[in-house]
């Protein structure tokens, strides 16, 4: 009893640590990003589970430099960049980042709205993305920051429903294992099309911005930046990114073993995907994926709005925080609110969640090798960082981050050069 009892206070304990952490973590699997990993399990079978365990400390390691960029420095990482480099980058960013990140809100409304019309067939999906934005907007602005947090980290429970669904369709244990640890590359240019797809929708640089500002955001009362701050941060950080990973190598999981075996191996969409399990894997498969991308919009559409407000207002130096009252940040509010209409706006002015996703995914891939480099730069210099500077491994990690993004950047290049 003693013993069941020690386990349960560590874990309310650690339970307490976690936060911006898990919170950016676990937003990374959007509706945008679960329709990303169910194609590429739905076309490829198994073949991409691999990519989870390469992308877990590329991503781990480039987020830890951002949370301790934002403890150390207590900015964002516009404010950062606005502080010590040029403005035509500071610029070039915003100017990268506004589009992407509207657009893949727009993607992630549109598969809300979609997954709520399969689940009650006769409301129009429509009344779903228009309820959903205005239910996000309201709690957005009247909800005060440490409730929004906890709203956000209980959300991220959401996504237990995709460990669950796998194994309600039988699996075979040894085929998983080697597709895990033994990775498949196909030069096809349809594999190496996911393969980009899959990197740019996990390590995508608004999660950057907002893990640093929500450090500044959480650690508001902290005064002084200790071992045991950095180590609870690097907890955190090193639990969302394992969190988020391991979500979507069961997203794949699912695809790959029911879709891809049942013969299904074209999906464009999240509702595509959750209507292709129920003959296959049965109803309760369908309920439970569809359950979870609802979850996961409401999870990450806050972020990805929330996000790009942080990086206009840092950049301008104009009042910020989700912490503040409308009254006391009208224009942070005011942006938040622009880009979730903006983003339902999309799929009505012809633009489809699955052009949204592809120009969003394009438009991050050119941006993550500048910021990556930038983030590098900024966590070893001495003058910003002082003693919390870059280890040996981060920047093994983060340089492999970048040499990887990099590649994937000049092949997206070519892709549309060449029109493939």
């Amino acid at each position: 009893m003693a013993n069941k009892n020690k386990f349960l206070n560590k874990l309310v304990s650690f339970w307490k640590i976690l936060g911006p952490g898990l919170v950016t973590g676990a937003s990374d699997d959007d509706p945008s990003g679960i329709a990303t990993y169910s194609q590429a399990g739905a076309a490829f079978g198994l073949s991409t589970l691999w990519t989870a365990l390469i992308t877990f400390p590329l991503m781990a390691s480039i987020q830890e430099m951002c949370a301790r960029i934002g403890l150390v420095t207590s900015r964002g990482l516009a404010g950062t960049l606005k502080n010590h480099y040029s403005k035509p980058i500071l610029y070039l960013m915003l100017l990268f980042s506004f589009p992407a990140i509207v657009m893949n809100i727009g993607a992630d409304i549109a598969g809300m709205g979609a997954v709520g019309n399969l689940l009650f067939p006769s409301i129009h999906t429509t009344y779903f993305c228009i309820g959903f934005t205005i239910i996000l907007l309201v709690l957005i602005i009247y909800l005060p920051y440490f409730k929004i947090a906890a709203v956000l980290k209980y959300l991220c429970i959401s996504l237990l429903v995709y460990f669950v669904v796998p194994f309600l369709y039988k699996q075979d244990l040894s085929a998983i294992l080697k597709a895990t640890f033994i990775p498949t590359i196909k030069f096809d240019k349809t594999f190496i099309s996911i393969l980009v797809a899959i990197l740019g929708t996990t390590i995508s640089p608004y999660l950057f911005f907002w893990q640093a500002t929500m450090e500044v955001e959480d650690k508001k009362n902290t005064l002084i930046v200790n071992k045991r701050v950095m180590t609870e941060m690097k907890k955190d950080v090193d639990f969302g990114m394992l969190f988020s990973n391991i979500t979507m190598f069961f997203i794949i999981l699912t695809a790959g073993s029911v879709l891809f075996n049942g013969g299904i191996h074209q999906i464009n969409t999240v509702e595509q995907a959750a209507l292709a399990l129920k003959p296959l894997a049965g109803n309760l498969a369908y309920l439970l994926f569809a359950v979870g991308v609802i979850g996961t919009g409401l999870l990450a559409i806050p972020v990805l709005s929330g996000s790009l407000s942080y990086i206009i207002t840092e950049s301008f130096g104009w009042k910020k925080g989700l912490n503040k009252k409308f009254q006391n940040a009208k224009a942070f509010y005011i942006i938040i609110a622009i880009s979730l209409i903006l983003g339902l706006s999309l799929d009505y002015i012809g633009l489809s969640p699955i052009k949204a996703l592809i120009y969003s995914a394009i438009l991050y891939g050119l941006t993550a090798p500048v910021l990556i480099a930038i983030i590098l730069h900024i966590s070893n210099n001495k003058k910003i960082m002082g003693k919390h500077t870059n280890r040996k491994t981060s920047n093994i990690l983060g340089s492999a981050t970048l040499f990887l993004m990099t590649v994937t950047a000049v092949i997206l290049i070519y892709m549309l050069l060449t029109g493939n």
